[in-house]
């Protein structure tokens, strides 16, 4: 019985392919990247419990087992490290994460096209930029104590101008805040599309029935699109280790280090610069770990309370 179910079910699926055959064939050249860029690099961890010598190669370096683990959770300023990347993802995770759905609901209430269309195109350019660029504009135009925008405002009403670059207890929100300046338009982007499916005539029933703007929002444009904002927030939650190294790196020095510091940039100190390659990598054997835990718990609680998820 078992047996027959199967048949039908793989005679189901190639008939399914046949059906869809052109859809398929547009999703081989994702498939050959992943398999190429995401999956063939994974057998590379291997080296985090070896002694890698880059000229013995993987099969003839020594085997060391968890030897490197225990270093990282020994390492004096672990703890500090790991603090510094939990709180500063948390922080994009909260505002960088909602900036763009309330931009996005915002922006879809404007009636007039061409307004929007400008506002859209406006809030995606930085999205454009590098970050060192980013880093470049932050710094010298709007937080330089004698040409900052911020600092020229701060004179006229009456204040000292503010070195924010070399304050700690600024580092962490300059470093947010630019990403959400850099990033919600394109996140802004995903939600419109999303919003683009909503059928017109939900809105125009619910105006005849009386519901006003933020009833129709409430009621009718944020449950439909609940999927979409799920799915992202879940891809989200599955990279809250991968802060980014550039993000970081353009903003540190060495008055803000011990609150910027996070795995990303302790890897490029570790690994690039002092060839630490063994080392380096169970790091981000780690943050693979506690991103996949972070995933599996999100989706499961995802699921109980919205009814969505990755799987």
């Amino acid at each position: 019985m078992k047996g027959k179910k199967d048949a039908v079910h793989k005679k189901q699926m190639f008939q399914d392919i046949r059906r869809h055959k052109a859809l398929y064939i547009m999703v081989i050249p994702g498939v050959i990247y992943f398999i190429i860029f995401k999956y063939i690099p994974l057998l590379g961890n291997i080296i985090a419990f070896q002694d890698y010598d880059i000229f013995d190669g993987f099969w003839a370096s020594k085997f060391v087992g968890l030897k490197h683990f225990k270093i990282l959770f020994q390492y004096r300023d672990f703890q500090r490290i790991l603090g510094n990347t939990l709180i500063i993802s948390f922080y994009d995770l909260i505002f960088g994460f909602t900036a763009p759905l309330i931009l996005a609901l915002l922006i879809n209430e404007i009636g007039n096209g061409v307004f929007k269309k400008v506002v859209q195109q406006v809030v995606y350019l930085p999205h454009f930029l590098s970050w060192t660029i980013m880093g470049g504009i932050v710094i010298t135009q709007l937080l330089s104590p004698s040409q900052g925008l911020i600092n020229l405002l701060l004179q006229k009403l009456g204040y000292e101008p503010i070195y924010f670059m070399i304050q700690p207890q600024y580092a962490r929100a300059i470093v947010v805040l630019s990403g959400i300046w850099r990033d919600t338009g394109y996140g802004t982007v995903v939600y419109l599309a999303a919003m683009t499916a909503v059928s017109p005539s939900l809105y125009e029933a619910a105006a005849l029935d009386g519901a006003g703007k933020f009833k129709q929002l409430l009621y009718i444009t944020l449950p439909s699109i609940v999927p979409i904002v799920i799915t992202l927030f879940l891809i989200r939650i599955g990279h809250f280790m991968d802060f980014g190294f550039e993000r970081i790196w353009v903003f540190s020095n060495a008055s803000t280090t011990p609150v910027l510091e996070t795995f990303d940039t302790y890897i490029y100190k570790a690994g690039i610069l002092e060839g630490r390659f063994s080392y380096t990598t169970a790091i981000g054997v780690f943050k693979s770990i506690v991103g996949f835990i972070f995933l599996f718990f999100g989706n499961k609680l995802s699921r109980k309370f919205t009814g969505e998820g990755l799987y």
